[in-house]
């Protein structure tokens, strides 16, 4: 399981979170939401410190990670995060 996160996409969450510096932003599975791979669960992001870390990516000074808790969600899936310039915002892939 990896993480891939475009440039565009990483400078994204740093506008949205106002992050000024070096940052760890978790993605973690949650009940309910729209989108997600499983139906009834979504991903959610928020700054955090990885306790048990199973995979990450950092860019732009931001580490992207995923604790091992929650990669039953992804099913041997790769987690792949573009940005959309005409939705302006971050769309999320399971590859």
């Amino acid at each position: 399981m990896n993480i891939d996160i475009s440039k565009e996409a990483a400078i994204w969450y740093k506008e949205e979170l106002e992050i000024d510096t070096t940052e760890e932003l978790r993605f973690f599975v949650r009940y309910g939401g729209v989108g997600g791979k499983i139906p009834g669960f979504s991903l959610g992001v928020k700054k955090d410190r990885p306790q048990s870390l199973h995979t990450s990516k950092t860019v732009e000074d931001i580490t992207f990670y995923i604790e091992d808790s929650d990669i039953w969600y992804f099913e041997d899936s790769d987690l792949d995060i573009e940005f959309d310039n005409q939705r302006n915002e971050p769309i999320l892939k399971y590859i």
